[in-house]
């Protein structure tokens, strides 16, 4: 999600050549971005309202679609990721998030780590400290911290083993991620296009110089807005619960944001991958998320008796 809260700025080196078209004022094909961020998140929403466990499922697969791309981008730059172990605690962490709560997640994160170095230690010695640190920041990084989306599912007792909810009645664990959904939209979305119309004064230039403090001003203002409407209408909490909602996850978000983009611009690419019309990579979606998830589980956890 770089692109939100930008401004014009210089065109990027994408491992080593430039860009020959120039970058459109905002960094993005919007109508594709519209159309490709909607599907998602409907889809998103619906298996979560309907089929919790599908919800975590489809976590999963971006889990492992944003893992696969960072492992081929550190790859192209001479590093090798364990991707077996990763790949393999990466399917784990959200499971054991829903299933078994933060003591479980914590384990498969562990455990994980552990498979890393020693599956890294029986390859060689050569290039073997850097290959472990990667295997182990890639799995802290997506699968661990996105796994914090998966556990008010479990804090609200779960679904039926069909992955159900048990007589229909949606949970206000999964309440509580549709907020964290909708803020993180409302951060995108609100950053845009204050970015792209107002945006003048950078916030990081050396690491996302299209990132704007009028564009960051924008994502507060929406996202407290969406914040304040969802905490009445959707969690039934009074007002203020949504402004202190919506001022940590725009900073959180905004924080990962700015986590990505130094990590492409430390390894010279403009986006993890193409996937995505419109957006880019998987990673380029979540960048936001896997910092915000955590974040939204300590705040509701914090204001539960509101």
């Amino acid at each position: 999600m770089d692109q939100a809260q930008e401004a014009p700025g210089p065109r990027v080196r994408r491992r080593g050549r430039q860009h020959d078209n120039p970058t459109p004022k905002a960094g993005r094909n919007l109508p594709a971005a519209t159309v490709v961020g909607l599907g998602m998140l409907f889809g998103i929403l619906g298996g979560l309202l309907f089929l919790p466990l599908g919800f975590v499922l489809v976590t999963t697969a971006f889990a492992v679609f944003g893992v696969w791309e960072i492992f081929r981008a550190l790859e192209a730059t001479g590093t090798r990721l364990p991707i077996v172990p990763v790949l393999i605690g990466t399917v784990a962490m959200p499971l054991a998030a829903y299933f078994g709560g933060p003591e479980s997640l914590l384990f498969a994160m562990l455990l994980s780590s552990v498979a890393v170095l020693l599956w890294r230690s029986l390859e060689g010695a050569a290039g073997s400290a850097r290959s472990i640190f990667a295997g182990v920041f890639t799995l802290a990084w997506v699968p661990f911290l996105i796994s914090f989306a998966v556990l008010p599912l479990h804090a609200s007792g779960g679904a039926t083993p069909l992955g159900l909810w048990p007589d229909g009645v949606v949970s206000p664990g999964a309440w509580q991620i549709v907020t964290l959904l909708l803020l993180v939209v409302a951060n995108d979305t609100f950053g845009y296009l204050v970015g792209a119309s107002l945006g003048k004064h950078p916030m990081a230039p050396k690491i996302s110089p299209k990132k704007t403090w009028e564009g960051f001003g924008g994502s507060t203002a929406g996202a407290v807005l969406i914040g304040v409407l969802a905490s009445i209408f959707v969690l039934d909490k009074p007002w203020w619960v949504g402004v202190v909602l919506a001022v940590g996850m725009v900073a959180a978000a905004t924080a990962g944001d700015l986590a990505e983009s130094m990590v492409k611009r430390e390894l010279g690419i403009k986006d993890m991958s193409s996937i995505l019309p419109g957006h880019g990579g998987v990673m380029d979606r979540l960048d936001s998320v896997v910092f915000a998830s955590p974040v939204a589980f300590i705040l509701f956890s914090a204001v539960a008796g509101a």
